[in-house]
C-alpha cells in the first residue's frame, strides 16, 4: 500500500525535521521515518474500521427500533444497510480484526461522530437509493464506495477527528483514502472472511526505496547544495525559501540514487509536493531550478540519464 507518493510525502516532513533538530542522528531519523509510514498503514486498516462501526451501530440502532415497532405494532424498519453484505465480510475480515484488536483507541470510543456520520448516510439520495435497489453483494458493496467518496472521504469532523488521534494522520488521509477504495472496489463475496486487504508495502522494493532516498538525502547535503549553487546563474539562490532547499536536495537525491526513476517524473512530483509545503511562488521556480540541475549533472556528466521537457501537474495543491 505505501507507495512512492507516501514515502516522498515522509521523507520531505522528516528530512526539514531532521535539520530543525539540534540532536542530529540518522540513524534515528530513519526510525522515525519507518514508524511514520507504519503509521499511514494504520490509518488505512483505521478507515476501514470505520465502515465496521458504523454498520455495527446502525445494527444497535434497529434492535431498538425493532423493540419499539414490536411494542406498538407498527411496521419493522428496513434490516438491508444494517446488513449490508460488504460491511458484514469486512467486519469478519481476519486481517482487520487483528488489526482492531490490537489497538488501544477504536472507534468504540468516538460514538458521537459514529452516530452523526450514520445520520448523514441515512439522510442521503445513495442510501435512499440503496434501499429501493437492487438486493446483491455487488449492490452492497457499490453503495459503500459511494458512500466513502461523498460523506468520508471529503469530512471536515473527520478529518479534525484524525488529526487529534495522530500527528502523523494530517498529511496521509488524502492519499490512503484511494487505497481504501481500491480496497472496498477488490472485495469479492466468495473471499469471505480471507479477503486479502492491502499489504503494507508491495515489495522489498519500495522500502529500499524510502532508506536510500532519505538517507542520500541527508548524507549527500552538501554536495547537492552546491549543485544547486552551480546551476543557478540566472536564479537569486540566496533568497530561496528553506523549505524549497529541502525540497530540491531530496529530487536531486532521486535524480542521482535512482536510474529507473525518468527525470521528468521526480521533477514533476516534487514541483507538485512545493504546492504544499513551500510559498505560492515556490512551484515555478523548483520546476525551473530542477530542470536547469539536471541539465547541468547531464553535462558535467554525472547524470546518465535523458531529459524530457518537465510539465509540472496541473492538480490542485492538497489541503494543508
Amino acid at each position: 500500500m505505501i507507495n512512492r507518493e507516501i514515502i516522498r510525502i515522509k521523507i520531505v516532513q522528516l528530512t526539514y525535521a531532521y535539520y530543525q533538530n539540534g540532536n542530529k542522528n540518522i540513524d534515528n531519523a530513519e526510525k522515525e521515518l519507518f514508524f511514520s509510514l507504519s503509521k499511514a498503514y494504520d490509518l488505512y486498516n483505521h478507515l476501514l474500521a470505520l465502515i465496521v462501526a458504523v454498520r455495527g451501530e446502525s445494527q444497535r440502532r434497529l434492535e431498538l427500533l425493532q423493540a419499539k415497532a414490536k411494542r406498538e405494532g407498527t411496521p419493522e424498519p428496513p434490516q438491508k444497510f444494517a446488513f449490508n453484505r460488504f460491511a458484514v465480510q469486512l467486519e469478519n475480515n481476519i486481517q482487520l480484526r487483528e488489526f482492531i484488536g490490537n489497538q488501544k483507541r477504536t472507534w468504540a470510543d468516538e460514538p458521537e461522530f459514529v452516530g452523526k456520520l450514520l445520520e448523514q448516510i441515512e439522510q442521503s439520495q445513495i442510501y435512499k437509493d440503496y434501499l429501493e435497489g437492487e438486493d446483491s453483494y455487488e449492490a452492497d458493496r457499490e453503495m459503500w464506495r459511494k458512500i466513502y467518496r461523498t460523506l468520508i472521504q471529503e469530512n471536515e469532523d473527520l478529518d479534525n477527528l484524525l488529526e487529534e488521534q495522530s500527528l502523523y494522520w494530517n498529511d496521509d488521509k488524502e492519499v490512503v483514502d484511494t487505497f481504501v477504495l481500491k480496497t472496498i472496489k477488490r472485495f469479492e463475496e466468495k473471499n469471505g472472511a480471507k479477503q486479502q486487504l492491502l499489504p503494507e508495502y508491495d515489495s522489498e522494493e519500495e522500502k529500499d526505496y524510502a532508506r536510500k532516498l532519505f538517507r542520500a538525502s541527508i548524507l549527500n547535503a552538501d554536495e547537492y547544495q552546491r549543485y544547486m549553487s552551480e546551476a543557478s546563474a540566472n536564479w537569486d539562490f540566496s533568497r530561496l525559501a528553506y523549505m524549497d532547499v529541502i525540497l530540491m536536495q531530496i529530487a536531486i537525491a532521486e535524480m542521482l540514487t535512482f536510474p529507473s526513476i525518468p527525470l521528468s517524473v521526480t521533477i514533476n512530483e516534487f514541483v507538485n509536493l512545493s504546492k504544499v509545503y513551500s510559498t505560492p511562488r515556490s512551484f515555478g521556480y523548483i520546476n525551473g531550478m530542477l530542470d536547469a540541475i539536471a541539465r547541468h549533472l547531464i553535462r558535467q556528466g554525472r547524470l546518465m540519464k535523458q531529459l524530457e521537457t518537465p510539465q509540472a501537474s496541473s492538480n490542485k495543491p492538497k489541503k494543508q
